[in-house]
């Protein structure tokens, strides 16, 4: 693992952060002294992404779900309108 000071750092930064994200981390240095770390994230890759609509046909809404409760929040709050 290689060190930059802060200079270095705002200057090649693309670079940098291209070559931390392909595994080579570095650090950033202020007067010689590190500062931060700067490593590639571990992303989910494949399998361990979730995807929308994964438990589709496992859950069923029943058909008057927009009214459940209806009578219990009439009580709650009455009917005033």
């Amino acid at each position: 693992m290689h060190t930059v000071n802060i200079h270095e750092a705002k200057t090649h930064l693309s670079r940098l952060v291209e070559e931390a994200a392909k595994g080579e981390p570095f650090v950033i240095a202020k007067a010689g002294r590190p500062l931060v770390k700067v490593m590639a994230l571990d992303a989910p890759t494949g399998a361990q992404v979730r995807r929308l609509g994964f438990m589709a046909g496992e859950i069923s809404v029943p058909d008057d779900f927009d009214r459940m409760g209806a009578a219990e929040i009439e009580r709650l709050f009455g009917d005033d309108a």
